[in-house]
């Protein structure tokens, strides 16, 4: 054979080596220990950002309402205040050792309780029919929102000490489904809270199914949860409502009809690319509640099918970064929590998202991290500060992070070189 066509075969067998080497790097990387960190952070961090863009913008309008046309950023700017709270929370949580969480669940599920049982005093506030929310001054506080880290939290604690005996019912019931779960989720239930009482629902379910519990018993439990979310309904005007309106008996638009119309308007005059960053027609008092449940509505009409797409990516990333948790602890706490938290997120993103997209009934849940809300914001950024934490904890990763600069430490560093060259 001669050199000229010898050459060509030793080019393309040497370009199939690099790209396996490429290949194989990749795989490497993404097997490190610090992947399932930063991957959350960065999803986290994304999440947040987007949701103080759509919040300035599906707010504005209401804001120049309010202040007489004087800013248009006052919803935006108690965004932004409780997004640093949750940063700062955040912080915090993902340093915090895992015997920390252990010890710390009990006393975290009592206090929210405390805030709950105060929502029936005369410093509780009713909105839309449903009582759950502390006015404490100028802040107003959802303490459903704390119950679910402390629920999450008590429920790893109590399940992965008794992960051996979970094969008897009884085991399963006491304490954690009596008093724990059927307390915690018992008084947001005297406040009406339907939304939250489904996303607490999950989260039970989501705990007990990663604790091992044996699948037989979770039909019971559905078959109960579900008759007691129809006694809700039928019990309350306002959901049946809802409901109708989901059914497509009722469609006046100045109605209950009003915001699932709107909202689906909004997505129709987004089309494929959007009206554009800001120019939501939707939010100039059509849609009801634009800035907080109704919000990917108008990311949809704003940014279209790819703003609308990129955010069900975020969620399905960090559906899968927990799930990655999940696997790689050997700690059952740690599987137990995460698999919690998933829940919680994921299924409060699918209620929300359904609900605005006709696919589900008008419920009245925020989607997390991205709606407005302080407490929602910063609980979750909490929950996931705890998730940070557990990453925290799979061997090497700690290591890996300390070994790594800072990037004030690498800044500094430059500084003083530039100084020390001059």
């Amino acid at each position: 054979m001669s050199s000229a066509t010898a050459a060509p075969g030793r080019a393309r067998a040497g370009s199939r080596s690099d790209d396996h080497g490429r290949v194989t790097g990749w795989l490497q990387r993404l097997d490190s220990p610090l992947t399932t960190y930063y991957v959350l952070l960065s999803v986290t961090v994304v999440l947040v950002i987007i949701g103080l863009i759509m919040v300035l913008s599906a707010s504005s309008v209401k804001s120049l309402i309010q202040t007489d046309n004087a800013t248009p950023y006052v919803f935006f700017r108690k965004q932004l205040q409780f997004a640093v709270m949750g940063g700062v929370a955040m912080w915090v949580a993902a340093r915090i050792p895992l015997r920390t969480w252990k010890a710390f669940s009990v006393p975290l599920l009592g206090g929210a309780l405390l805030m709950q049982l105060l929502v029936f005093t005369p410093i509780g506030v009713t909105v839309n029919g449903n009582r759950n929310w502390l006015a404490l001054g100028p802040v107003t506080l959802q303490p459903s929102e704390f119950a679910k880290v402390g629920l999450i939290l008590v429920g790893a604690a109590v399940l992965s000490a008794k992960r051996r005996s979970l094969g008897t019912l009884r085991q399963v019931v006491v304490p954690f489904l009596a008093p724990v779960s059927v307390v915690t989720i018992g008084l947001v239930l005297l406040g009406h809270d339907l939304g939250t009482v489904m996303v607490m629902g999950a989260i039970v379910a989501a705990l007990l199914f990663a604790s091992g519990v044996p699948g037989r018993w979770f039909a019971w439990g559905a078959g109960t949860f579900t008759a007691l979310a129809v006694l809700m309904v039928v019990t309350s005007p306002n959901r049946l409502k809802r409901f109708d309106v989901w059914l497509g008996k009722d469609t006046n638009p100045y109605g209950a009809a009003r915001q699932p119309l709107h909202g689906r308007y909004a997505l129709a005059d987004g089309g494929w690319w959007g009206v554009g960053l800001g120019a939501s027609r939707e939010k100039w008092q059509w849609l009801p509640e634009a800035h907080n449940d109704f919000i990917f509505a108008i990311l949809g009409e704003e940014l279209g099918l790819p703003g609308t797409l990129v955010m069900l990516a975020l969620f399905c990333a960090l559906a899968l970064v927990c799930y990655r948790i999940v696997l790689r602890s050997d700690d059952m706490f740690v599987r137990i929590a995460t698999a919690g938290v998933m829940a919680w997120i994921v299924c409060q993103a699918i209620i929300n998202i359904g609900a605005v997209i006709g696919l589900l009934p008008v419920i009245g849940v925020p989607l997390p991290l991205v709606s407005y809300g302080g407490s929602s914001l910063m609980t979750t950024m909490f929950a996931l500060g705890m998730l940070l934490s557990f990453a925290r904890s799979e061997p090497g990763c700690a290591e890996a992070l300390s070994a790594k600069p800072s990037v004030v430490r690498r800044s500094l560093a430059v500084l003083s070189s530039r100084r020390g060259q001059r």
